[in-house]
């Protein structure tokens, strides 16, 4: 049997992330960067007005008496995106706009609230600082600076400071598409007819979620029945598009589960006993040659036991793949409001509820059975409760280490 440490030490070890791609700004948000970002000019260009006011020279305005209002001819009307040529004349003003480029020979802008806002005469009712209103060229980014690192993820500020600098497209690592397919003769797909000892796909679609909440792209396919010559095409036909592939079911050893037999002869996937619960069989390898390997996981095909095995192994592996490198949820150590058995010599995810704070601590309830967990009780649970291999029981009180799946 596999320790669940092994398997993810081997399912990390083959994974990297996917080779950089250059997309539009639009295409890159929550992607990684795969290179730095430089400005190859000062951002802005020029000092420009940081308020909507008047252009002066503070040079000329120091002989004034205070308490006294100072009168200057208006020379010209400055608007952002105008070109830089104007030169202030000594002793005159520039009505200008917030953004537009400061005249030469200006020093300050005074905001238009603290003037008469004349049109060709203004009347200046205080005296303002040098550069006071003014952001000097380079102030957001100097030429040649790193603006953003690579192995920033790109949200709306970093996209904001992209785009500042002229950039029209970012080199990224870009999300992982993920191929899912479901495999079992009894799948039905929710809102059709079932037959009877049927049920309904509910794996596929829990990982369709999952997938895109990891940051990845999800392509879900329709549930395939286990017939060797349907699987095998079906795999085949989904690698063209696939960075990764996740199955669900198929993995028992009954004659009538079929997948072993179709995987061996498209790559190199291991089937282990996996010292975990729930779910104890898993498949890992890649299908494929060389470069184009395409790492598959084989997941259980009951909907906790993919969901816990995706949040374990899969999801770690997505994140690597897209250039992250915080790889796990978060976690924390909540003290048992209740005890459960656990069984000895695997590690035990237990569909939980945590509640608390940093402050006062975290507590942890199972949510239904532990032993035996339900669809039902892990749409209520926002953590896994982690029980260590060593552990036969916990008792309540005992300190438990929790995966948080939600705030």
């Amino acid at each position: 049997m596999r320790s669940v440490q092994d398997q993810l030490a081997a399912v990390l070890a083959a994974v990297g992330p996917v080779a950089p791609l250059d997309v539009v700004l639009s295409d890159a948000p929550g992607c990684i960067l795969a290179e730095d970002v430089l400005a190859p000019a000062d951002v802005p260009m020029l000092p420009v007005a940081s308020r909507d006011g008047y252009a002066v020279a503070t040079g000329d305005l120091r002989g004034a008496a205070p308490g006294t209002a100072l009168v200057l001819p208006v020379a010209h009307d400055v608007q952002a995106g105008d070109p830089a040529a104007l030169r202030l004349a000594p002793g005159q003003a520039v009505r200008i706009a917030s953004g537009g480029p400061l005249p030469a020979g200006a020093d300050a802008v005074l905001p238009a609230e603290e003037t008469d806002r004349g049109a060709v005469r203004v009347t200046l009712h205080r005296v303002p600082s040098p550069w006071e209103n003014v952001r000097p060229a380079g102030a957001d980014a100097p030429a040649g600076s790193v603006v953003l690192a690579a192995g920033t993820r790109l949200g709306a500020r970093q996209l904001a400071v992209a785009a500042a600098t002229g950039r029209g497209r970012l080199r990224v690592h870009p999300a992982p598409r993920v191929v899912i397919l479901p495999i079992g003769s009894e799948l039905a797909e929710p809102g059709t007819p079932r037959r009877d000892g049927g049920v309904y796909e509910s794996a596929g679609h829990a990982l369709e979620a999952a997938v895109r909440d990891a940051g990845a792209t999800p392509v879900r396919a329709r549930a395939v029945t286990d017939d060797r010559a349907v699987l095998g095409e079906m795999l085949e036909d989904q690698l063209v598009r696939a960075d990764v592939v996740v199955t669900t079911g198929g993995l028992s050893e009954s004659q009538h589960d079929t997948l072993a037999d179709v995987l061996a002869p498209l790559g190199t996937v291991r089937f282990d006993q996996v010292a975990m619960a729930p779910g104890f069989r898993h498949g890992f390898g890649t299908l494929g040659d060389g470069s184009d390997a395409v790492p598959v996981f084989a997941l259980p095909g009951h909907p906790v036991s993919a969901q816990v095995a995706f949040e374990v192994f899969v999801r770690p592996a997505l994140r690597a793949m897209a250039g992250h490198t915080d790889l796990f949820r978060p976690s924390v150590a909540a003290r048992a409001e209740v005890g459960w058995p656990s069984p000895a010599g695997v590690r035990q995810f237990v569909p939980a509820a945590v509640v608390g704070s940093p402050t006062e601590g975290y507590r942890v309830t199972p949510v239904g059975d532990p032993g035996s967990s339900s669809i039902a009780g892990l749409a209520h649970a926002n953590a896994l409760a982690v029980v260590g291999e060593q552990d036969a029981d916990v008792v309540a009180g005992q300190v438990v280490h929790c995966l948080v799946l939600e705030g």
